[in-house]
């Protein structure tokens, strides 16, 4: 039986976080699920913005520089876990980082920078970000489910997609990208380590995360 399989964006925001290596810990124990984790770009993307403000660089040039700023939080997630993360660029080497019990981090780069050469379904603006290539490196690996671990609480009125969109807690493109696919997503806050990681020990997406799309 084919075990399932979740991806799991860490915001970037969690990057200045006290209690980010409890996260990276949790991400890294052992569970009934497949796990790849998606960085977000956090303050390393943070200095791209900066940067194309001062120069004017045009959009495509700043999402390829974000996608390394994702890369430089992956890596920085990895020598947070003391090995127990590991750095995978292709959907074989994230199998293979699954197959020997460890937890994949993707970096970005390989796929990103294929995709803009080639068939292009990558938007190169900052209506995507990490949350929309989270989304489609969940369709990519035919995901069951996708969580996003945020910094901000998701407001009670917001249900679905759309409305995640337009109260900021993702970027523009992601409905289209989440909708795309047949994997589950749900939000958590950075407080409810103690709740995801209740629903990964169970293998299942519920036990109170909130599910902004089901699983079809």
């Amino acid at each position: 039986m084919r075990r399932r399989c979740w991806v799991v964006k860490l915001g970037g925001s969690l990057a200045e976080w006290p209690d980010l290596r409890r996260w990276v810990g949790l991400l890294a124990m052992p569970r009934p699920v497949d796990l790849v984790v998606v960085p977000g770009g956090g303050p390393f993307a943070d200095q791209v913005r900066a940067a194309q403000a001062r120069w004017k660089f045009p959009g495509p040039v700043a999402h390829r520089m974000a996608v390394l700023g994702m890369e430089q939080y992956a890596l920085m997630l990895c020598g947070l876990s003391r090995g127990r993360l590991i750095p995978a660029e292709r959907p074989a080497s994230i199998r293979a980082v699954l197959r020997a019990g460890r937890t994949p981090v993707w970096s970005a780069r390989a796929l990103v920078f294929d995709d803009a050469r080639r068939s292009r379904t990558i938007a190169e603006s900052w209506d995507m970000t990490s949350d929309s290539l989270a989304a489609w490196l969940a369709r990519r690996l035919r995901a069951d489910h996708l969580v996003l671990i945020k910094s901000a609480r998701v407001p009670g009125r917001c249900a679905g997609l759309r409305a995640l969109a337009r109260a900021g807690l993702v970027d523009a493109a992601f409905p289209r990208y989440a909708a795309a696919g047949r994997f589950g997503v749900s939000v958590v806050w950075r407080e409810d380590r103690a709740l995801f990681r209740r629903a990964l020990r169970a293998g299942t997406s519920g036990g109170g995360m909130t599910l902004v799309q089901p699983p079809r």
